[in-house]
């Protein structure tokens, strides 16, 4: 089983500690409602040396979460992270580093993953107390939500305990938990509650139960712990929840007909997709291929210095053509390619009625033959595609500008996703082949009340593809008994679905349940609105990313989130300060050239 693939929520905490520092408590306390995750990691140190120690808290967390509170505790004294605007943040900082202090990192660590850590000296004979806090909307792929806590104290642990509560209005549709660690002896620590629509999942296993053996203090807990599940859902317009003002839509329709796909896959053939790469691409579009539908139609474009058409049109997915798939063998001429296969598009005939077209770029490097500014670039195909098609460009490894990629997919109504360069690249290809290959909607438009909804998120989508939600929030501005004429329109299905929610018997639905979190709604709108906010403007003209951008600052502010464009000033004793940034995907490379640096120096979102 690969692990990695399609993590929501995951947390590893584990610590560098010398001898005589002891680990007293962990608790993970994860609460997801209505797919809002909060989830809070407290951990309690005792130094039993009698002189001072160094322990250093690490949390791996995901990359789409905020990390919104942290704290330490030594001896009474609270020292609390406090959520500044980047800049501001860094003039604090400088300040520190020229009276010589240490720089503190929230740096990516894996596919899914940042970590965040923060070293604290203990003196002898004494106690701290760790906190962290951060927030996530979990997205749903490929039919569920899941969440992954990461174990890896390192040490046994005497008070060990993971708490996950799960509340979910709509219904829970199924639940499950695994893990790559237990044994019989944990799996009778580990108990599951479930009605309805709530669950609670508990794991707290002995200082025994964590024993490798008996004669050794070895911990058993290292891995991961996976919980999975799905809501209930109905031939409706979707699900509406309203608390405090606030609402949010959920809308997955379930069992529609599947749109016939049109693809054409553009391959780099370049010298650096040689040997293992381009056998892994071969070995995914096989299985990809396989997979197709006869009534889907395909085609390859091949590029390195010059671009290469399989076939002059696009064929249709008979065992017979499927069979006849070129050999993929090995200056890279993206611009060329993808016009290419914009044309092959247009000139396309006897297509399906209603089918959707996309055209999947797969590259490992720079444009380097052909047009290489990435602008010009990026100007042509958004001209020759012009709304027609949905662009998905896959960068493989970290010779790619990711930048790149990812504006010339959100420009073109698809996504940008990195593959890694590891063993299961071809796994990698076919989960995110799997993400796409059943779309059901096409140009859907979400629909409310005239003069009574502010700050709405977006609610007009390209396309909807089976297994994934589209979530809209917003801020009811009038005070409405009924919140009416909520509707879904798919124009190219002649779909109009409607639903009429009552607010005030909506908000019934939140009250008086002991673990929701405050206004979460509210907070899952202010998350919504900067994601979407931060996303616009990687594809937003110059002078439209500023106003963007200062929207999207003033709700990290407002929220208390870090976020690319905030930092978190975390005050140690002896007034030290760390400072950590939330980095991005696209400054993956520097933090992984400059790993030696970065263990002295501030990562900065770039």
């Amino acid at each position: 089983m690969v692990w990695e693939k399609n993590l929501h929520v995951s947390v590893s905490v584990y610590f560098i500690f010398q001898p005589a520092v002891e680990i007293y408590s962990l608790h993970v306390d994860c609460k997801v409602t209505s797919r809002f995750a909060h989830t809070v990691i407290t951990s309690r140190i005792v130094n039993r040396a009698n002189e001072s120690r160094e322990a250093t808290f690490e949390v791996e967390l995901p990359k789409t979460a905020f990390i919104t509170n942290f704290s330490m505790s030594i001896d009474g004294e609270v020292y609390p992270g406090i959520i500044k605007e980047k800049a501001a943040a860094q003039n604090e900082y400088d300040s520190a580093v020229s009276q010589g202090q240490s720089a503190g990192l929230v740096k990516i660590t894996d596919r899914k993953l940042e970590q965040f850590h923060v070293s604290v000296s203990i003196a002898a004979a004494s106690k701290v107390t760790f906190e962290l806090t951060y927030e996530e909307l979990l997205k749903r792929q490929l039919g569920k939500y899941e969440l992954l806590i990461k174990v890896r104290p390192k040490q046994l642990v005497k008070h060990f305990q993971i708490d996950v509560h799960i509340f979910e209005p709509q219904g829970i549709h199924f639940l499950e938990t695994d893990s790559t660690f237990m044994t019989n002896e944990l799996t009778e620590a580990l108990t599951k509650e479930q009605n309805e629509t709530k669950a609670h999942i508990l794991f707290k296993p002995t200082l025994e139960q964590q024993k490798k053996n008996s004669e050794l203090d070895e911990t058993l807990l290292n891995g991961d712990f996976v919980v999975r599940y799905d809501v209930k859902r109905e031939a409706t317009a979707g699900d509406i929840q309203i608390v405090n003002g606030y609402f949010v839509h959920y809308f997955a329709p379930q069992e529609m007909p599947v749109f016939p796909k049109n693809v054409i896959f553009v391959i780099d053939r370049s010298g650096s997709m040689t040997g293992r790469k381009i056998e892994q691409t071969r070995d995914a579009l096989l299985k990809i291929l396989q997979d197709l539908r006869q009534e889907d139609h395909f085609s390859f474009i091949t590029f390195n210095h010059k671009v290469v058409e399989w076939k002059s049109s696009l064929l249709p997915a008979t065992e017979e053509n499927v069979a006849t798939m070129p050999a993929l063998i090995a200056g890279t001429d993206i611009n060329g390619a993808l016009l290419a296969a914009v044309g092959v598009l247009d000139k396309a005939e006897g297509l399906p009625e209603h089918s959707v077209s996309m055209i999947i770029l797969l590259t490992d490097g720079q444009p380097t033959s052909g047009e290489r500014n990435v602008e010009v670039i990026q100007e042509n195909v958004q001209k020759a595609i012009n709304g027609n098609y949905a662009l998905f460009c896959l960068g493989f490894g970290f010779d790619v500008s990711y930048k790149f990629l990812e504006k010339m997919a959100l420009s073109n109504g698809g996504i940008a996703r990195r593959i890694y360069e590891n063993a299961d690249a071809a796994l990698q290809l076919q989960d995110f082949y799997q993400e796409v290959a059943t779309p059901i909607l096409m140009q859907i438009e979400m629909q409310y009340p005239e003069n009574s909804i502010e700050g709405l998120t977006k609610n007009n989508f390209k396309l909807f593809f089976e297994g994934s939600e589209i979530i809209v929030s917003g801020k009811i501005s009038n005070e409405l008994d009924l919140f009416y004429r909520a509707e879904v329109y798919g124009h190219t299905s002649n779909l109009t679905l409607k639903e009429e929610a009552n607010v005030k018997e909506k908000e019934q639905v939140f009250q008086n349940q002991r673990y929701i979190f405050g206004n979460f709604i509210e907070r899952l709108w202010a998350y919504l609105t900067i994601q979407q906010l931060l996303e616009k403007t990687i594809s937003a003209q110059e002078e439209d990313q500023k106003a963007l951008e200062a929207q999207a600052l003033d709700l990290s502010l407002r929220y208390s989130f870090v976020t690319p464009l905030t930092s978190m000033v975390v005050t140690k004793p002896q007034q030290q300060e760390e400072l950590a940034n939330k980095p991005t995907e696209a400054g993956k490379n520097s933090s992984l050239k400059c790993s030696a640096l970065l263990d002295s120096l501030l990562l900065t979102s770039t």
